[in-house]
């Protein structure tokens, strides 16, 4: 067995994304839930939606000068967990896992993304290796339409992130900390560790959104024009602060 010595250096928490694999099948452009979506482009430049629409790490990549825009809060759905993550711009870091569901976990998310400043949200969408959707695709679509719905209200937009191989690099990334911390994740409760991989799923998702800086990312737009132009406006902005 190799000593401690031995062993190959371990990055600290909260690395870079770019020690990552990230799946070949991310298209090269941002694409938009609403009717028929564009066919992907090589032109990684090109932007083919209003810009009030594009995601914040988008606008980012596209003007370096952008200062606006604020965090990203990063969900990975789950049939009785939900974890979340936040970030912006930069390496994101886990924030919590929720054991909601329906409306009880859409008012739960609002809440967060009002207090932590979001404006925007990352979810993750399960895929195969292959790119193609899977039975659980259609939930979380299901599920991202009608929060989209009541985020758009405040000016947020949901966008839907292909999650393919993030829960494997969450629990890799676990057991580097570990390492690293000197503590073993296999001596925590099953429940425990469960509930630490949805947070740290979540992270991977946001820190795959920031790596590509929002290209392939599908936003989830409502089908209610009014809605459509409160998302145009942007959130609400307090002028007295």
């Amino acid at each position: 067995m190799p000593t401690a010595a031995a062993r190959p250096p371990v990055p600290p928490p909260f690395r870079s994304f770019s020690s990552y694999k990230i799946s070949p099948h991310i298209h090269s452009k941002l694409r938009v839930r609403f009717g028929k979506p564009s066919a992907p482009s090589s032109d990684s430049k090109k932007v083919d939606m209003p810009v009030e629409f594009l995601p914040n790490a988008r606008r980012r990549k596209i003007d370096p000068t952008w200062r606006g825009g604020g965090f990203s809060l990063g969900v990975d759905l789950g049939s009785s967990r939900t974890g979340l993550a936040l970030g912006k711009g930069y390496t994101p870091r886990p924030l919590a896992v929720l054991e909601l569901s329906g409306q009880k976990l859409e008012l739960r998310l609002l809440e967060i993304a009002e207090k932590a400043e979001v404006d925007e949200f990352i979810v993750g969408i399960p895929k195969s290796y292959d790119g193609k959707e899977t039975v659980q695709s259609n939930k979380v679509r299901s599920i991202a339409g009608r929060f989209a719905a009541k985020a758009s209200e405040r000016g947020w937009r949901v966008y839907l992130q292909d999650e393919h191989g993030t829960s494997v690099d969450a629990l890799d990334y676990m057991i580097d900390i570990g390492y690293y911390l000197h503590f073993s994740i296999r001596g925590l409760k099953k429940s425990t560790r469960r509930g630490k991989v949805d947070a740290y799923s979540a992270m991977m998702v946001l820190e795959r959104y920031f790596s590509i800086s929002g290209l392939g990312t599908e936003l989830v737009l409502p089908k209610q024009l009014e809605l459509q132009e409160r998302l145009r406006r942007g959130p609400y902005r307090d002028l007295d602060f």
